[in-house]
């Protein structure tokens, strides 16, 4: 009994500092898109932006920033569903070309406004499907993407480029997001996806994060029946990897 109260009591105090470590890590990254927001928008109100590409070019980033915002709000929502078992799955069957061409699309467009390019290539036949959460996939697809935008080294002199490749794998249809950022160090690897780990251990607060997209992430993949990894090289790029099980009609019998 004093061995249960006692491992009760130190569980308790860990998720009291991973709470408080999770508020402090929202309120500072929702305090610097705020911040740009509300200087953008007294540029525009002062008649700093005098023409309609400044305007334009403003628009954009307060537009960016909001999405940014509103992706953290969301992330936390989300998160505390994780916390209590409360994800709200919906299965279904998903033609892959269609679905991850719609997703590629979607992210497209989010993409050019900030000056990044992306190349999509599907490698798997017109006809296969998976069974997963189309909801829940964007959201991997989207964090992992928001990840890779958050350590895009812009310093480089070089256009941000995104893939997205599709593959087939035997029973798995595997999917690869891979940047051409600043990279992940060796060490650094095999804890990106635990709770609340950032690379940047100063917070710089050009970086944003809540620190838990990756975690979120590694849930929703491990909660499909697949698995995910990440494989970088520092200076070059970061190509993060997910699979999922092929859907598979059995015939009368069992038999595939």
């Amino acid at each position: 009994m004093r061995k249960r109260l006692k491992e009760s009591a130190e569980e308790k105090v860990l998720m009291d500092k991973e709470n408080k470590e999770l508020i402090s890590n929202i309120s500072h990254d929702l305090k610097t898109p705020i911040t740009a927001v509300k200087g953008y928008v007294e540029g525009i109100m002062d008649g700093v932006a005098d023409t309609p590409e400044k305007i334009d070019r403003y628009v954009k980033t307060i537009y960016n920033k909001t999405n940014e915002m509103d992706h953290l709000i969301n992330e936390l929502t989300f998160y505390s569903k994780i916390d209590t078992n409360r994800i709200p799955y919906t299965f279904s069957k998903l033609n892959v070309e269609d679905y991850f061409s719609d997703c590629a699309e979607e992210v497209g467009l989010e993409l050019e406004t900030r000056g990044i390019q992306l190349c999509y290539a599907n490698y798997v036949d017109s006809d296969v499907q998976v069974i997963a959460d189309g909801e829940q996939i964007r959201r991997v697809i989207h964090n992992i993407i928001s990840n890779a935008i958050k350590y895009m080294d812009k310093g480089k002199g070089m256009k941000g480029i995104i893939q997205i490749r599709v593959k087939d794998v035997g029973d798995f249809v595997q999917v690869e997001i891979e940047d051409n950022g600043k990279g992940i160090a060796a060490k650094d690897l095999p804890n990106i996806f635990d709770r609340f780990y950032r690379t940047d251990s100063s917070r710089n607060s050009s970086k944003g994060g809540s620190g838990i997209g990756l975690s979120i992430v590694k849930k929703i993949i491990e909660d499909h029946g697949g698995y995910v990894w990440a494989t970088a090289k520092e200076g070059e790029g970061t190509c993060m990897h997910f699979v999922l099980r092929k859907y598979i009609e059995l015939q009368p019998g069992g038999t595939k």
